[in-house]
């Protein structure tokens, strides 16, 4: 009865989360009430439970962050990058968009997507406001390739930071196993996103005339915050990268790089707390009360009950129906909860595959997750953070706008990925 209601509960709210009548925040707040209410959950598990409760790494990892990109907000150091990408494309929106595009997938990879998407949303505003274009397509286009390139590493998206643990996967194997097919998959999107908007990246002569009389450096506020941030971005990205071996969480090394950056920038809190996104962190929070409801309630042990008894030894039928169904279900609850459930049915899985078939079944969950979460807008960190950042500018995407390019970019990048599996790991 409990598991049917928490299935319900979910189910309601997702459906108000779509219809876009009521607040998001309100939906998933009244949610997490409902879950406490049927008790599919209680504070122990919904605070304290790393497997049913809030996803404080995440959590941590997203405010650490923004505080950063708060400050380095404050020296204009965005308004600098925008402008001299306006000039490397001539004032041309779409030669500009290829041009974030191609970094923000390379910067997602490096980093996180979140934390790309954090520093690229509000660089993004400014070239658009420039170029006299929508920013929604510019926003839409760098969330779904900062997912795409995220799953090229172990610190490019939260799910492969999971799964590398759950794996006892290193940051050499997502290189060897991960990236070749991300950059295939990048290479067939990327053009296909420009197609896609096409209609809606066009300017006029002049305003491509007025921002070529623009000077970059001009939009530099604060040189010596720039540096002391610079400085801290740096060894924040070093830490992320060398996550394997140093064995800190990204949450914990963003938080120092936090605390470091406002320390010795010299700004007062009011400065830097401003930037950061109150309603996202809330957001984040009641869905993964919402979803450890689920979990507890024993909706996703049935699930994962269900699948061992239908792949009944068949690895090749797993590996491919693990990407299917982790596309599909990351989209809906949320990649990280849902890599998080599954992690343990994977291990069983996987228990007495050898050779190149001995992971197949986490590349395959990653792979899946991955992309998948750029079906919807709860689907990844990265999306909610980029919806968020637009409404704070007062521009709306829609549920179903997201869904509208972003179940195309996913069914497109994960039937990439089954001739991949099939071939090379069978």
């Amino acid at each position: 009865m409990q598991m049917t209601l928490a299935i319900i509960v979910f189910i309601v709210a997702y459906i108000f989360i779509a219809s876009e009548k009521i607040s998001r925040i309100a939906i998933v707040l009244a949610g997490a009430a409902a879950m406490v209410i049927i008790g599919a959950t209680d504070a122990d598990k919904a605070f304290y439970s790393h497997e049913t409760g809030i996803d404080w790494n995440v959590i941590f990892l997203l405010l650490g962050m923004m505080i950063i990109v708060g400050i380095i907000h404050k020296t204009g150091l965005f308004e600098f990058l925008a402008i001299s990408a306006i000039k490397k494309s001539s004032g041309s929106p779409k030669v500009a968009l290829v041009y974030l595009m191609v970094l923000t997938s390379i910067a997602s990879a490096i980093l996180d997507n979140v934390t790309t998407i954090l520093l690229a949303v509000p660089m993004t505003l400014i070239v658009t406001k420039h170029l006299k274009v929508s920013p929604i397509p510019f926003i839409l286009a760098e969330v779904f390739v900062s997912n795409i390139g995220g799953a090229a590493t172990l610190v490019g998206d939260p799910p492969n930071i999971i799964i590398a643990s759950k794996a006892d996967l290193s940051f050499n194997s997502f290189l060897v196993h991960m990236a070749p097919m991300v950059i295939l998959v990048l290479l067939v999107v990327i053009p296909m996103i420009v197609f896609l908007f096409r209609k809606e990246l066009v300017n006029t002569p002049e305003a491509r005339d007025a921002v070529m009389t623009l000077q970059a450096h001009d939009f530099l506020k604060d040189v010596i915050l720039l540096k002391k941030s610079l400085g801290v971005l740096t060894l924040v990205m070093i830490a992320f990268v060398l996550h394997s071996f140093l064995h800190l969480e990204p949450s914990i090394v963003a938080l120092f790089g936090a605390g470091v950056l406002v320390a010795i920038s010299g700004l007062k809190p009011r400065d830097y707390v401003q930037d950061v996104e109150w309603s996202t962190l809330i957001f984040f929070a009641g869905l993964f009360i919402m979803v450890g409801g689920l979990v507890s309630s024993g909706a996703l042990a049935e699930l994962s009950s269900f699948l061992k008894d239908l792949f009944a030894g068949n690895t090749q039928f797993a590996a491919l129906s693990i990407l299917s169904i982790s596309a599909v279900l990351s989209g809906i609850i949320d990649n990280i909860p849902y890599v998080t459930a599954m992690s343990p049915v994977i291990s069983d899985l996987s228990v007495g595959l050898v050779g190149r078939q001995e992971h197949v079944l986490w590349w395959s969950l990653a792979f899946g997750a991955d992309f998948g979460g750029n079906a919807t807008i709860i689907g990844a960190s990265a999306n909610v953070v980029a919806i968020g950042l637009a409404a704070k500018a007062g521009i709306h995407i829609s549920f179903w706008k997201f869904a509208k390019y972003g179940v195309l970019v996913t069914a497109v990048s994960i039937a990439m990925v089954y001739p991949y599996i099939y071939f090379f790991y069978f």
